[in-house]
């Protein structure tokens, strides 16, 4: 499973880039207008720090419109995955697109009823919004098996990409169910690395080196 991260803020997408497992980012219009910098320039920016998809949303609800601003994202880089929402004219503007050899993410994926359509509208990724189904009351989890499931079953070659995900329970439960993709924002990606044992432990090791009154160079 890939790890993403869903941000605009590129000082965050340099630093957990320079871990080396960073692979790939999503955006939308309210992350990039939090970020204060203009729209199609933060993407060309996150495009050049990272080397795997950058998902860059359109800002129509036409199926033309859609189509002539998805065609000037997907000019920005070769790495640029075009975002649209699962409605009949994203469904539409994504199969035209994908006949154009362009990049989708189908996003604000609520059901498996609307992964279906985004499988058969070829889309690239498809993007089930784990916490948003928890606010309802009811299982984003559960949601994410049963699309996951259903794309297992058919064959269908579209990449279901976790996203919402509130907490590292939701990219372990991601992982443990076969997503191929998790995205998260950079507090649960820093979540990841943190363990009050690896904490202790490594103070532990470093307490014990510094009594035995060795230096690096003798060791």
């Amino acid at each position: 499973m890939e790890l993403w991260l869903d941000t605009a803020e590129v000082t965050a997408i340099r630093e957990i880039a320079a871990w080396g497992v960073l692979r790939g980012v999503t955006t939308n219009p309210t992350l990039i207008g939090s970020a204060g910098a203009p729209f199609r320039q933060r993407l060309k920016e996150i495009c050049s720090i990272v080397e795997g998809p950058v998902c860059g949303e359109v800002l129509a609800t036409e199926t033309d419109e859609m189509l002539s601003q998805g065609r000037e994202l997907a000019a920005i880089a070769p790495n640029l995955v075009v975002k649209l929402p699962i409605t009949p004219a994203g469904l539409a503007a994504c199969t035209q697109l994908r006949s154009e050899g362009i990049q989708t993410n189908l996003t604000l994926c609520f059901s498996v009823n609307q992964a279906i359509l985004v499988a058969e509208a070829d889309a690239t990724y498809v993007s089930p919004f784990l916490g948003r189904v928890d606010d309802t009351g009811n299982d984003g989890t559960a949601l994410l098996a049963e699309i996951i499931e259903a794309y297992r079953t058919q064959g269908y070659p579209t990449k279901v990409l976790a996203a919402s995900l509130r907490s590292a329970q939701h990219v372990a439960d991601a992982a443990r169910l076969g997503a191929d993709v998790a995205t998260m924002p950079e507090s649960v990606f820093r979540a990841l690395v943190k363990h009050p044992l690896t904490d202790i432990g490594l103070r532990r090791f470093l307490d014990d080196w510094k009594a035995s009154g060795l230096s690096f160079d003798e060791a």
